[in-house]
């Protein structure tokens, strides 16, 4: 069917939240473009006269299309080379959704997005929508066509699983770009020591590079260990090898709501490294620097202004 100008209106105005939602759901931007992409193609197949709510429509159609690209992604994920992890997202990218309250800047961090990859998809699911969007439990019902006591249950146990790890500190971003650069100024002034002091005991360090760029093929746990591993890999020649040659620029940014340390060659970003902050100190570092996973990062950094770089001699 063709669509009228009103019904292309109709599907821009929920653009935005169903990407959110997508993004959230799979935490891969390029696959929630797609997603987006599918509902748009089912919406201007559909008896639009017949849909009386056109958001919720729009709404359980994605949904749905995301849950089924859930299955097939897992099964990927299966023969990825090295360890997963989220496309990353630079702040102000529409993509992040409603980040006004900590819950909402809570599920789109780096931590309960890699997080969320334990639940199974109807949890993911309620806990998306219920979580960063509000959505009711007799609606999200609905939307997955379950009962709505199931879909409380179902939320319950998300919680569960996502609380299972130590509570992260919320930062404004003055705060955030301050904790990356004290954080880096250790980790580059060769002392050791200064960086074992602002790690948890337990800290871990993750990497993805898709088989791509050279990643860490399984975690690094412990606070020593991570710290001479930052030690190695800050160091300039070893810094070069990773972001594929050129000279590096280094700023401390806000990525998914969180600090971040934001590697540059030229325009393209090459590598961000996430923080995740708690009350004992930094309990994790995760390191996405997939070239796959770092192009509309790319894009959007080439597009907005930025302040002065922590680091720009390597």
């Amino acid at each position: 069917m063709s669509l009228s100008a009103h019904d292309v209106d109709l599907f821009e105005q929920s653009r935005a939240r169903l990407a959110a939602v997508a993004y959230r759901l799979l935490g891969s931007a390029s696959d929630a473009e797609d997603m987006v992409q599918d509902t748009f193609l089912r919406w201007q197949a559909a008896d639009r006269e017949r849909i009386e709510q056109p958001a919720a429509w729009l709404t359980k159609v994605l949904t749905n299309l995301c849950l089924n690209q859930l299955t097939s992604a897992r099964a990927r994920r299966e023969s990825y080379v090295g360890m997963w992890l989220p496309e990353p997202l630079l702040a102000g990218d529409p993509m992040l959704g409603p980040v006004d309250t900590v819950e909402q800047r809570e599920s789109v961090s780096m931590a309960v997005l890699t997080l969320m990859e334990r639940l199974s998809a109807n949890e993911r699911a309620v806990y998306v929508l219920r979580e960063a969007f509000g959505y009711p439990h007799g609606e999200i019902a609905e939307i997955l066509d379950l009962t709505e006591s199931n879909s409380q249950q179902l939320y319950r146990r998300a919680k569960q699983h996502l609380a299972a790890g130590r509570a992260r500190v919320q930062v404004d971003e003055d705060t955030a770009r301050t904790i990356v650069a004290e954080f880096f100024a250790a980790a580059d002034s060769g002392e050791t020591r200064r960086l074992v002091e602002l790690l948890t005991d337990d800290a871990m360090s993750l990497g993805d590079g898709g088989g791509k760029v050279p990643a860490l093929a399984r975690p690094i746990v412990g606070a020593l260990a991570v710290a001479r591993f930052l030690r190695g890999l800050l160091k300039p020649n070893n810094l070069k090898r990773v972001t594929l040659g050129g000279s590096a620029a280094l700023y401390a940014e806000i990525v998914n709501g969180g600090p971040a340390l934001v590697i540059v060659v030229g325009d393209r970003v090459v590598g961000v490294l996430c923080l995740e902050v708690t009350a004992e100190g930094v309990a994790a570092l995760r390191a996405q620097v997939n070239p796959d996973k770092l192009a509309r990062a790319t894009r959007q950094w080439s597009a907005s202004a930025h302040p002065e770089p922590a680091l720009d001699r390597w």
